[in-house]
Formats: structure tokens, C-alpha cells, sequence
């Protein structure tokens, strides 16, 4: 009991729970939202958000580069901070100008989503990654 409520943790739980956070966001990312932009491309291309004015298919793809090849790059722990903020540039365009005014329950996840890339960007991969492998 002492231990659970104790503010203290180890080097061994801590390079856990950033395991398990980059690959269940960079997962879940993946499989739930760039695979299916990829799956829906050419019925998204023309009407996908555009908040940069680059053109909806290229914004879409975009977006489908940080939602594949950037959370395949965090689930790896490779470049993970590089790979981590582009996340969260894409998921910040999705936060706060696409859902901006709609109701909580539409931007949940999303915000779920940014903050735990966020921490991923701010704390790094933890040593079970190919970062942390490669900085023995």
C-alpha cells in the first residue's frame, strides 16, 4: 500500500510506461485515423480541412505522413521527438481549428491523442527504443 501511494517511481517503470504509451498512441493513431485517411483518400481529397491553404489533397496528405510514417516512427522509438512534434502539429490543426466551437465530446479524443504525443515529445522515448538504443 505504501508503495502504491508513494510519488517515487524507478528508471525501470518509468522506461515502461514510455513504452507502452509510445506504442499503444503510435497504434492506435495508426490503425484508427492513417489507415483509414489512406483506405478513404480519394473520396477525402477534395474536401479535407485545409487551415494552411496548400490545397485539401495536400493537406490530407499531410496529415496521412503524420499519422502513418510519423506513429510508425514512435511506435519504433526512432527520431522520436522529430516524429512527435510533427504528430502534434497535425493534431493540433485537428484540436483547435477544425473542432474549434463544436462540442467537447466531438475533440475528446483528440485531445487525448495530443497530449499524450505531447509528453512523448517533452519526456523522449525511454531506453526500450531504437533513440534509446542508440544513446548507449
Amino acid at each position: 500500500m505504501k508503495k502504491l501511494l508513494s510519488t517515487a517511481y524507478s528508471d525501470n517503470a518509468f522506461n515502461f510506461a514510455m513504452l507502452v504509451q509510445r506504442v499503444v498512441t503510435g497504434l492506435m493513431l495508426l490503425i484508427a485515423h492513417g489507415l483509414l485517411k489512406i483506405s478513404n483518400f480519394s473520396e477525402m481529397s477534395g474536401s479535407f480541412f485545409d487551415p494552411l491553404r496548400i490545397g485539401h489533397r495536400n493537406t490530407l496528405i499531410l496529415s496521412i505522413f503524420a499519422e502513418v510514417f510519423c506513429s510508425m516512427l514512435l511506435v519504433l522509438g526512432l527520431f522520436t521527438r522529430l516524429a512527435a512534434f510533427v504528430i502534434v502539429l497535425d493534431l493540433s490543426f485537428a484540436v483547435f481549428m477544425y473542432h474549434r466551437g463544436q462540442p467537447i465530446k466531438n475533440m475528446d479524443l483528440g485531445v487525448i491523442y495530443l497530449t499524450s504525443v505531447f509528453s512523448i515529445l517533452l519526456l523522449g522515448p525511454g531506453r526500450v527504443s531504437v533513440d534509446g538504443m542508440m544513446a548507449k
